[in-house]
């Protein structure tokens, strides 16, 4: 979500609830309330508006949402990025490298219906030639990032590139619309002509007069300008995947969208590094007690406060969700 100050700038009222997806929060939270009524009676009108701008403002209400409202928003989307990074971490913290599908798997369980092709074609940035390669989960979630968050720009940017590849010249090269985008081929479809299309690339200065016309013409959110040129900049040639790996670990498009820390301070989360030694600590000295038992419970509460706080209208649901995927989660790394 847009961060404007109000009070401090001279924004017209139509223009700042704009800025703000202000009528879009306020539509999906009358529809929750109509849809929950009589959950929400005991709770109250003011405290449940409250309760759910809070959680918009604090980020912490993508969680188990469907995937059209967490991708509906620019704030939503970096939401959930974040809320991936802060529940997974541990995954980057002991070097694990998972596939395409163990990462899907990971996101489904903060959004049930994530889809497929969003995941592959993050994957695609990081395993380049290499198809169906293990990722750490650093390579994958940056890559992630870049195109959850400017998903409609980098279709768009793809379509040129297939364009300019096919032997177009710049002035016949067209902005893509939404029709023309829809019609892109899957990954798979992309793994079947992959080979032809390695053996070229195209030309990075044409690429670029390319992405700065489809940047006037377009109103799609897009990396800044000045990290794309720069990347352009440094080479004649260029392919896609190589042009999205440079701009996935471009620290000032890490800052621009501002949902993940810099490469360096990528594992570091000390509220969670706490509640970790709370939990080893709580093992270790009760040794009469049935450890899987205060395991157990220990992952519960630790994951009680690493998760972000639970929406209002989803509470209830959640507690059951959370204590079912914990137990079988448990039961399956003994």
């Amino acid at each position: 979500m847009t961060r404007v100050n109000r009070f401090n700038c001279p924004v017209l009222d139509h223009e700042y609830l704009a800025n703000g997806d202000v009528l879009f929060y306020l539509r999906d939270a009358v529809t929750q309330l109509l849809d929950h009524q009589q959950e929400y009676t005991t709770f109250g009108l003011i405290r449940y508006f409250a309760e759910y701008f809070s959680s918009v403002k604090n980020s912490n209400h993508v969680l188990f949402r469907e995937y059209n409202y967490i991708r509906a928003t620019l704030h939503n989307r970096a939401s959930f990025i974040r809320v991936f990074w802060r529940c997974y971490r541990q995954i980057g913290k002991s070097g694990d490298l998972l596939s395409t599908l163990e990462y899907r798997s990971l996101l489904q369980l903060l959004c049930p219906d994530f889809p497929l092709e969003t995941v592959q074609r993050a994957a695609r940035i990081v395993q380049m030639e290499v198809i169906d390669c293990l990722m750490s989960f650093s390579d994958f979630l940056y890559a992630l990032q870049l195109q959850f968050y400017y998903q409609e720009f980098l279709n768009s940017v793809l379509l040129i590139y297939k364009d300019l590849l096919a032997g177009k010249s710049p002035n016949t090269v067209f902005v893509p619309t939404s029709t023309s985008i829809d019609q892109l081929p899957s990954v798979a479809a992309e793994d079947n002509s992959k080979e032809n299309q390695q053996q070229d690339g195209v030309d990075s200065s044409t690429l670029a007069q390319c992405i700065d016309a489809l940047c006037d013409k377009s109103k799609q959110s897009h990396p800044p300008r000045s990290c794309m040129r720069e990347v352009l900049e440094q080479t004649n040639k260029v392919y896609y995947y190589n042009f999205l790996i440079s701009l996935a670990k471009h620290e000032s498009i890490n800052q621009t969208i501002g949902a993940l820390p810099s490469r360096e301070e990528f594992l570091i989360d000390p509220e969670m590094d706490q509640d970790l030694d709370k939990l080893i600590a709580q093992i270790s000295v009760s040794p009469g007690s049935n450890s899987s038992g205060s395991a157990v419970g220990g992952l519960k509460e630790m994951q009680r406060r690493a998760s972000p706080r639970r929406n209002i209208h989803h509470r209830r649901k959640i507690e059951v969700e959370s204590d079912g995927s914990t137990e079988e989660t448990d039961s399956s790394e003994n």
